[in-house]
């Protein structure tokens, strides 16, 4: 497994500034965000778990899920949550031809609409494993997709790490940062004991939890 710092080094936030990977602010916010759901059960404590706080966050939706569980989707909309793309099948960019990249992420964008009535002027995308050539990510931009990376890993989903150890990452996190998580069965042992810490972490220390 390649090295990853759980937090994202500014060398790399400045070669690619094209990118969101933070949210500077001298306020206390901070932006936590969930990939690779919806996930029936685990999505759903996500939510309470948010409530709980009255915290806002973003969700980076599979398109093959929201067709799965399309009730869970709309709870995540029904909470005043934000939505973004993380495309239709979970592909990997670097993998991946220009076209079938574009199609797979637009395919994941008619889901979300099919589904709701979210129809903004700017969609938010991740892109799965973080990966995408210069030309999909130039092409997503023409499209009038907001690229949305990250300042903190969590590594929820890292069998190889133990759930302290995410909570470690998790709370190197900043005004401003941008906070991955997964609501996924992967990751929902580590899920479950990083997230509600998380939250009375930061809500102690008077922190806002907003959506992008």
């Amino acid at each position: 497994m390649k090295f990853i710092p759980s937090k994202t080094p500014y060398l790399v936030r400045w070669f690619f500034s094209n990118y969101t990977w933070k949210k500077p602010t001298s306020k206390k916010v901070l932006y936590l965000t969930f990939d690779d759901g919806p996930t029936p059960k685990i999505t759903t404590w996500v939510l309470q778990q948010l409530k709980n706080y009255n915290a806002k966050a973003t969700f980076f939706c599979i398109g093959n899920n929201i067709e799965k569980h399309p009730d869970l989707f709309h709870n995540i909309i029904q909470n005043g949550h934000t939505i973004g793309n993380h495309s239709q099948n979970h592909v990997k960019g670097l993998k991946t031809t220009l076209k079938n990249y574009i199609e797979d992420i637009e395919a994941c964008n008619l889901s979300i609409k099919k589904h709701s009535n979210l129809n903004t002027k700017t969609k938010l995308f991740r892109p799965p494993f973080g990966q995408l050539k210069s030309n999909q990510g130039k092409k997503l931009q023409k499209l009038g997709y907001k690229i949305i990376m990250w300042s903190v890993l969590s590594f929820d989903w890292e069998s190889k790490y133990t759930k302290q150890n995410c909570l470690k990452f998790a709370l190197k996190a900043k005004q401003g940062d941008i906070i991955v998580m997964h609501d996924s069965l992967k990751a929902s042992k580590h899920l479950e004991y990083i997230l509600p810490r998380i939250l009375e972490h930061y809500n102690n220390k008077g922190y806002l939890f907003k959506a992008l």
